[in-house]
């Protein structure tokens, strides 16, 4: 069993953190990033192919820390790779001792550095869960027995802040059925719509981890409100970043103060620092973690 699920069945607050592959060979930023988080978080995610840009692999990094004694979240997107290869790449998950996975759909193509490139989409999130359990009961998609069976710590995402919720979670049901142990969200940034959403999902007993981004500018929190669905940052929060001399502070502050906000919420929080990592040890520490 990963620790992962485990310092989930524990019931302690559990604490996740995200780090992206570089868009290349050289691994050592990547790598000394991972260290910052060693002791003070319970997983890593690492991202896939995050907003359809080319990077290294997350299999491959995983693995990386896998072998430093770090507890890797290993995300598989839909995107780029067929059932065959989606499947393969679950087995050689299990294989690298690798248990923790979160299963996304992923972003088009268009959004990323390859916008040419040919999407595949031959399952989705939901589908992959299924297929994910399909190959831990002894088969895979094609209906032909396995050679050993993999085991998995199953995870997906959803969206607290979308309007309506309803799609949200009817979806959510269903990747519970497919085999979703744990819900990591999108970002969150009011309590009052979090603790609504809370409610509406009580009836499922999964674990949830609530997204913070880190707001690096008023810039950014304005981008985030014209084009991630899902997501709203406060105007008062825009004030604060807008008119703070230290920005970094601020965004400290901000994600430390909605951390203790939402920390009786939920069972987690999974912190996207983007090109931030350095800053998440000081999140904790101000968030009382």
């Amino acid at each position: 069993m990963s620790n992962l699920s485990e310092a989930l069945k524990s019931g302690k607050f559990v604490v996740t953190a995200e780090i992206g592959p570089p868009k290349g060979v050289d691994i050592e930023e990547m790598l000394g990033d991972a260290e910052l988080f060693r002791g003070r978080v319970d997983a890593i995610n690492v991202t896939d192919q995050q907003s359809s840009v080319m990077r290294l692999g997350s299999l491959a990094t995983c693995h990386l820390l896998k072998e430093r004694g770090l507890e890797p979240v290993f995300q598989m997107t839909c995107r780029d790779r067929n059932r065959i290869a989606l499947e393969s790449d679950l087995l050689c998950a299990h294989v690298l001792g690798i248990e923790n996975v979160l299963c996304l759909t992923g972003d088009y193509v268009s959004l990323g550095d390859h916008p040419e490139a040919k999407p595949v989409f031959d399952l989705d999130s939901v589908s992959l869960l299924e297929t994910a359990t399909l190959l831990q009961q002894g088969a895979d998609l094609a209906g032909k027995e396995l050679k050993g069976r993999p085991n998995f710590f199953l995870g997906a995402v959803v969206t607290p802040g979308a309007d309506p919720l309803e799609p949200q979670i009817i979806k959510m049901e269903k990747k519970v059925r497919a085999g979703a142990q744990f819900f990591q969200t999108q970002a969150v940034y009011e309590p009052e719509e979090f603790e609504r959403f809370v409610k509406e999902i009580k009836h499922l007993g999964v674990p949830v981890l609530v997204g913070i981004v880190l707001l690096k500018s008023a810039g950014m929190a304005r981008f985030m409100n014209k084009n991630v669905a899902g997501v709203h940052v406060p105007d008062s929060f825009i004030e604060e970043i807008d008119r703070a001399e230290n920005k970094r502070e601020k965004s400290i502050e901000i994600a430390a103060r909605l951390i203790k906000e939402m920390k009786d919420l939920c069972q987690g929080v999974h912190i996207m620092a983007i090109g931030w990592e350095k800053m998440v040890p000081r999140v904790l520490d101000a968030a009382g973690l």
